[in-house]
């Protein structure tokens, strides 16, 4: 029997530094469907096989700060949303809503009108009106582990996380330093990523005399309060001097994000978003030693890789680390990709999803 899906998702462009990964959940998803019709709030670039149809709501093109022009923006958004599920009603017999349950509350009844299976995938501890609402509508709701859903409702289904496990590999040929070490973070810069207190941990390691490593924030602010934020750990810098230890990469689309992990020994992560970090699992996929204070990976990593937003034990375990020996840092990151490839891989995490929806 034939079966066809609509996503719905944010945004569709393989070159985006946060929602670039997505791109490969429609490849996979193109694999296991016939028709995979895609309808974003915003488009850039894709390359995507010919069974795959992407509609836009259009916000790529209707970007502006006018309040008069935004309310605007809103109404046209609702509009062609309504317009695709209609006109595309016919080519999908499946709604797989990616991480906005607004589009679940918009749609809902009109899929459960039109006999349409509806699955929600959402990973976040923030649970509000709209999330709620769409627990009612929807038929089954996929997260990545039980952290990552925080409303209780017997239409879960815990699947793990998709990782391009054959993209994020370790480099082979790139030959690490034993007295030499780097350090990376990879996300947004904002106090809810907590680059600060990671910088303060690079200095208390400088004052221990340990100047072996760079740490590198891959990561561009996005909001006001991020920029705020952002000048506020320049000043740290220069302050204490730390420019020669700590540099500022940029934002990095997800298509060329892969030499930052595998040129580095060491990944922080302490994210207060309450739900898997993706970016911890792809550092994990390139053989990474990381380091995270996410609640999410309790039931995913050993005590060993956890820790507090406390200074003195990041800077602590950091230290460990580096000094440990060669083998025993091999025999580390092994065990971390094998978590990945074992319970985090993206073709598994389709076939779970078509198998369960």
């Amino acid at each position: 029997m034939q079966q066809n899906i609509l996503i719905v998702t944010q945004k569709v462009d393989i070159n985006d530094d946060i929602l670039g990964f997505f791109h490969g959940w429609i490849l996979e998803f193109a694999k296991n469907y016939e028709k995979v019709t895609v309808i974003c709030l915003e488009k850039g670039d894709y390359d995507l096989p010919v069974n795959v149809k992407v509609l836009s709501l259009g916000k790529e093109k209707l970007k502006t700060k006018n309040s008069k022009l935004k309310t605007y923006r809103s109404f046209l958004y609702i509009k062609n949303f309504f317009k695709y599920i209609w006109q595309e009603r016919k080519n999908y017999d499946k709604v797989f809503v990616h991480m906005n349950p607004e589009y679940v509350v918009l749609g809902g009844l009109f899929w459960k009108i039109w006999k349409k299976k509806i699955a929600l995938w959402y990973t976040h501890k923030n649970v509000d009106l709209k999330l709620k609402i769409a627990e009612k509508l929807v038929n089954i709701i996929f997260t990545a582990s039980k952290e990552s859903f925080r409303l209780e409702s017997k239409k879960l289904r815990i699947v793990g996380h998709g990782i391009d496990i054959d993209k994020f590999i370790p480099d082979r040929n790139y030959l690490k330093k034993d007295n030499f070490f780097e350090i990376v973070t990879i996300g947004r810069i904002s106090t809810t990523k907590n680059q600060f207190l990671m910088i303060e941990a690079i200095n208390l390691l400088i004052e221990q005399d340990i100047k072996n490593f760079i740490f590198n924030i891959v990561g561009a602010p996005i909001t006001d309060v991020d920029k705020k934020y952002y000048e506020e750990l320049k000043e740290y810098i220069e302050e204490n001097k730390l420019e020669n230890f700590v540099k500022f990469i940029g934002s990095v689309s997800h298509a060329e994000i892969l030499p930052y992990y595998q040129k580095s020994d060491i990944f922080v992560n302490l994210s207060d978003t309450g739900s898997i970090d993706k970016v911890v699992l792809e550092a994990m996929s390139c053989g990474v030693y990381v380091l995270t204070s996410n609640d999410a990976f309790k039931s995913i990593l050993p005590n060993e890789f956890l820790l507090e937003k406390n200074l003195e034990i990041l800077a602590s375990k950091i230290k460990n680390f580096i000094k440990q020996g060669r083998e025993e840092k091999s025999m580390i990151i092994k065990k971390l990709r094998d978590i990945v490839v074992e319970n985090n891989s993206l073709p598994e995490l389709i076939k779970k999803i078509k198998n369960n929806f």
